[in-house]
């Protein structure tokens, strides 16, 4: 394909990547070499079948003097709330098994190297948060605005765990559906089909608020906008459901949304659409004032979508299926093509062998749309990993994309639904995932186009203590940064750790026998800052040596 080749240098530097600190672990050494390929070319100097000659224990790797750019890889996860399918598990549990689930799914989301939760907090039209413009949800507390007992805010429960985990959290949004058929609880007084029910139409089991409803999208911007100012989310995001999925009666019939109540009073106001594209404009103008709304209310937060994995059918030529263009009067091309989002996340649910939806065609596509340069992070099914029925698909099936996302030029992570089968290590995948893609850990992307105070210059300086040698971590001036990326340089390889930007001291992990290390501080939307470093003037450190600028950059004392 046009664009898909093997970029060396990026599995260079996956391979150079080593342990990203979440709470308190033991680091990894990565080798000095670039890595290889899972299936290397035969060397030319070794006849088949011929083992090529040791390297004699008395040589050792040749390791930079400068340290390797910090791995980026965008490696999300969804959490969904609705039918209570990832968290909570129940609507009968305690605050208390609540917050347990909660954190053990953080740390098994650390332990596999993750780095964000996406974290499903408006399922339909309600609140997995404390909220004054939506009930509670019924997949919270069993019953729909029922206020959890004891009290406590799940959002800021999670944001606050996940940062200790080194995870970003992202705040996901259903932007119109109002009731899910798996509801079970009546509806709140509070909610919108009861406060303001021309607002609401049932469908085909669900409700849903209908898109051409200028106030329905006043209430999902001021429902998001209400989240990005009080809690600390690092992105905002939408999933796939804009207007419904068509359903079709016991006939065969499609059955019609019902907007006739809109849609005739925007003819009778002059329009001049059709009735489709005057759908499509709908949806957009939604995503465009997130877009907005979001950057003005904090420029660094990211705002990102899943759209439905084809935009049309015939996109790229071999595709065929589903058109959500058509169907979901989602015109996800165009809000790439705009700049509305700052990440993307097609939902590429499908094998890269299965021909008319075939993973690497649809990347390739994507990416080739993706005209402003914005984060490109495919979703997977991984789920379907090592699964049963029709639309499974074997777990080496599911490495495999995550290595064609990889030597795709311009696609940069991926997000995986869901985090159940994580938590259950469905097919031995978790195991997979670690000794491959996974073995090593990555640093979010960073997002250069958005704005956030430049990441102050660290400085740095070692102290011995009792317990051992430490490193003593400040900023020029008072500034606070986001994290530090610490690498320590041994005789064989660069190991990375890195911890929030509030810690002062660092202890240096015994055993590691360091040389010398080199610091950054980073910002909210991944800017590093210039490197200092510190020289171990003996293994073990000596208390007071100090720390060393990049060139150019003048150091605090």
């Amino acid at each position: 394909m046009r664009r898909r080749r093997a970029l060396v240098a990026k599995g260079a530097l996956l391979a150079l990547s080593t342990v990203l600190g979440c709470r308190s672990t033991a680091p990894i050494s990565t080798p000095a070499e670039p890595a290889r390929s899972a299936s290397p070319a035969p060397s030319r100097s070794n006849a088949p079948g011929r083992t090529p000659p040791a390297t004699p224990a008395r040589v050792r790797p040749v390791v930079s003097a400068e340290a390797p750019p910090l791995a980026r890889e965008f490696r999300g996860v969804w959490v969904a709330s609705v039918a209570n399918i990832d968290w909570p598990s129940k609507r009968t549990l305690s605050t208390a098994e609540q917050q347990a689930e909660l954190i053990a799914l953080l740390d098994r989301a650390a332990a596999l190297k993750l780095n964000a939760v996406l974290f499903q907090i408006r399922p339909a039209a309600d609140a997995l948060y404390a909220s004054k413009i939506e009930p509670w949800s019924e997949y919270l507390t069993g019953a729909q605005g029922r206020a959890p007992v004891p009290f406590w805010d799940p959002l800021a429960f999670a944001i606050k765990e996940a940062h200790a985990r080194n995870l970003e959290l992202h705040a996901w949004f259903n932007p119109y559906r109002a009731r899910h058929t798996d509801a079970r609880s009546p509806l709140s007084k509070t909610h919108i089909a009861r406060t303001n029910p021309s607002l609401v139409k049932p469908y085909a089991g669900y409700l849903w608020m209908d898109p051409g409803e200028p106030t329905v999208r006043a209430r999902t911007v001021r429902v998001v906008l209400d989240v990005v100012q009080r809690y600390d989310v690092d992105g905002v995001h939408l999933d796939d459901y804009f207007y419904p999925y068509p359903a079709n009666d016991r006939r065969g019939r499609a059955i019609p949304f019902p907007d006739d109540r809109s849609w005739k009073r925007y003819v009778r106001e002059g329009g001049e659409l059709t009735r489709a594209d005057w759908r499509r404009r709908n949806v957009d103008l939604l995503v465009q004032a997130l877009d907005v709304g979001v950057h003005k209310t904090k420029p660094w937060v990211r705002f990102g979508i899943s759209p439905f994995g084809i935009w049309r059918p015939g996109f790229p030529a071999q595709v065929r299926g589903f058109d959500a263009y058509d169907k979901l009067h989602a015109d996800a091309r165009k809000w790439l093509r705009e700049g509305w989002v700052d990440y993307f996340t097609p939902q590429l649910y499908w094998p890269t062998t299965k021909r008319e939806q075939a993973y690497p065609a649809l990347l390739d596509w994507w990416v080739g749309e993706n005209v402003r340069g914005r984060h490109m992070w495919p979703g997977n099914f991984t789920s379907r990993a090592g699964g049963v029925g029709s639309g499974a698909f074997s777990v080496g099936e599911l490495v495999e994309q995550i290595r064609v996302t990889r030597l795709q030029e311009g696609a940069t992570g991926n997000v995986h639904f869901s985090m159940k089968s994580f938590l259950t290590n469905q097919a031995g995948m978790n195991d997979s995932l670690l000794v491959g893609p996974y073995a090593a850990p990555a640093l979010v992307p960073a997002t250069p186009w958005l704005t956030a105070p430049a990441p102050p210059l660290p400085t740095a300086r070692l102290a011995e203590t009792a317990g051992g040698t430490r490193l003593v971590l400040r900023t020029v001036g008072t500034a606070v940064p986001w994290q530090y990326a610490i690498r320590l340089r041994t005789d064989t390889a660069w190991i990375t750790m890195v911890v929030s930007g509030s810690t002062t001291s660092w202890a240096i992990p015994s055993g590691t026998s360091p040389t010398s290390l080199s610091v950054v501080s980073l910002n909210r939307v991944g800017t590093e800052s210039a490197p200092v470093t510190v020289t171990f003037p003996t293994r073990t450190g000596v208390s007071g040596a100090r720390s060393t600028p990049a060139p150019g950059r003048s150091d605090a004392p």
